[in-house]
């Protein structure tokens, strides 16, 4: 089963920026998506930003212009730059990573890393 391992957490100041890495490995297949997600006490699990290997990028309305996705393909990599941090930023960042399909259907079940915590305060 694929492991899947987020770094890069920390304390930062408000309008300071922080670098994430999620790792994934262990894996007979190729990497589709890679998300990450975030997690605040008392609330839901949401989607941060999401990137295909073949690059399409979605991200939260809360992050655009400030957050930025991207991978290595040939590493199964995904980094997630973020800028002008807020306080409200502050939460457990989770990693995600899916697989393709074959005949509609995955060629192996999805993983969640264990998360890496981001604490925006002054």
């Amino acid at each position: 089963q694929v492991r899947v391992v987020e770094s890069g957490g920390g304390l930062v100041q408000p309008g300071g920026s922080l670098s994430l890495s999620c790792a994934a490995s262990g894996s007979r297949y190729t990497v589709d998506i890679m998300a990450w997600y975030r997690q605040r006490p008392g609330n839901e699990r949401e989607l941060v930003a999401k990137i295909t290997r073949g690059g399409a990028i979605t991200y939260a309305d809360s992050v655009l212009g400030r957050f930025r996705i991207s991978r290595d393909n040939a590493k199964n990599l995904a980094y997630l730059q973020m800028n002008n941090l807020k306080p409200e930023d502050s939460a457990t960042y989770v990693c995600n990573v899916q697989f393709p399909t074959y005949d509609g259907m995955p060629l192996a079940p999805g993983a969640w890393g264990q998360g890496t915590q981001v604490t925006v305060s002054s």
